[in-house]
């Protein structure tokens, strides 16, 4: 990972060191608690063949249920950021780690309609801040040029999460029974565990700021401070420094916005009904998490090349749109094909673009936004991006109970990521020259 976040030829080798250095101390463990996050976010879609069999769930229910978890991650979400740029990464994440972990924990008492809807909200409002600020994180140790590439490596932690996540989740409901507790609570209390733990670790690895850092040398604390203090005048200069309640009305970030909800909407919507939509093809639940592992792998390949390729180009707004157009085709193609392994294969190529856009959307807030303009403008970003993880289930559930298939659902999805390439277009450059 660390090898390839390098600079090139070119970069001197300070910057190739330290860039390193910080690479293989931070981005392991910040991918591994993205990793865990992500999987307690979306486990519920394994545990709802559970659910579903005991409480007789209806898509719509547990749509609504999927997506109110941004509800409350997004009401919370600019203030955990602000309290995260003035208290410290270290202790902010640590925060938020064992709360969600207890809150995740707590889904194995589920015991109706009403109490699934409230923890998915309070397990919102405890995970609110965390990627925002592990976005502005970044801001503080890596120069602009890395940043489509270590966005990608957090990123790994989506599909790679997805993935792993169907398999495990298909195993630990098989012990359902199990000293009297279901399948799905299981699911529940052992994938929480994990969070409460890696606190320790964020606390003990973690490193607020480079001039902080006694892990790296004299000289590789001043390169850093220097090129990062450096890049963020230049923002400034370029763009005028920002206070908050500018940039909460600012037309770029409106725009990065509208840009992560429309992809955002479709993104979450496969990500909570693929393993419904794959037991369509009559596998049992192990054999629907292998199958569900299969499009996310996929996606993890394609999100590399596309970061490489944005980085390497200096280029971000083209690179977005085009993903955004992959998926939309994948999106399209897999709808009439739904129940034989051809949808599958659509998928996976849907996932290549839903995946593939996010290293270079994420590279663009930092082209003109820094200090604590950018702690308030990268959590609205993320906040109207969020929204989308409640429409998108949501929607793709009623759908399905209106018209008794997921086709309906897919091709709004499509429209979405359509959407957000038309957006990206239409509304020129929002994050800068190299937007």
């Amino acid at each position: 990972m660390a090898a390839g976040l390098r600079g090139g030829d070119a970069a001197p080798e300070i910057e190739r060191r330290t860039v390193a250095k910080v690479s293989r101390r931070l981005l392991p463990l910040i991918v591994l608690i993205y990793f865990v996050a992500y999987m307690d976010r979306t486990n519920v879609g394994f545990a709802a063949f559970g659910l579903n069999r005991e409480f007789g769930f209806s898509a719509t229910v547990y749509g609504w249920a999927a997506g109110i978890f941004f509800l409350g991650y997004v009401i919370f979400e600019v203030p955990s950021n602000v309290l995260l740029e003035r208290a410290g990464a270290r202790l902010w994440i640590a925060r938020i780690m064992v709360t969600w972990g207890l809150v995740a924990g707590s889904m194995a008492l589920i015991t109706g309609p009403t109490s699934f809807l409230a923890l998915r909200f309070l397990l919102g409002v405890a995970e609110a801040g965390f990627f925002p600020g592990v976005i502005l994180y970044f801001t503080y140790w890596f120069p602009k040029r890395y940043r489509a590439r270590v966005v990608a490596a957090l990123f790994l932690a989506v599909p790679g999460s997805n993935a792993l996540t169907a398999v495990i989740s298909g195993a630990l409901l098989q012990l359902d029974g199990a000293l009297g507790l279901h399948g799905w609570q299981w699911l529940f209390l052992l994938e929480a565990a994990p969070s409460i733990l890696l606190a320790f670790a964020v606390l003990a690895l973690m490193t607020d700021r480079p001039e902080q850092a006694a892990w790296l040398t004299s000289e590789e604390r001043l390169w850093l401070g220097t090129a990062i203090a450096a890049e963020r005048d230049g923002t400034v200069r370029a763009h005028g420094p920002f206070t908050l309640g500018q940039v909460l009305t600012d037309r770029r970030v409106l725009a990065l916005g509208a840009m992560y909800f429309s992809i955002g909407t479709a993104t979450y919507g496969i990500t909570f009904f693929l393993p419904p939509i794959l037991k369509s093809l009559h596998l049992t639940d192990w054999e629907t998490g292998v199958a569900t592992a299969v499009p996310y792998g996929v996606g993890t390949l394609g999100m590399i090349a596309w970061s490489w390729s944005s980085d390497r180009r200096d280029e971000r707004r083209w690179h977005f749109a085009i993903a955004a157009l992959v998926a939309a085709l994948g999106l399209v193609v897999s709808g009439p094909m739904l129940g034989s392994l051809w949808a599958l294969a659509a998928m996976s190529v849907a996932t290549i673009g839903l995946y593939g856009s996010k290293p270079a959307f994420w590279a663009m807030p930092g082209e003109f936004l820094a200090g604590p303009a950018a702690a308030g403008g990268i959590a609205l970003i993320n906040a109207i991006g969020n929204l989308g993880g409640f429409v998108g289930p949501y929607v793709l559930g009623w759908l399905k109970d209106y018209t008794g298939t997921y086709e309906a659902g897919l091709y709004f999805l499509a429209a979405c990521a359509l959407a957000a390439a038309a957006i990206t277009l239409v509304a020129g450059r929002p994050a800068g020259s190299n937007a």
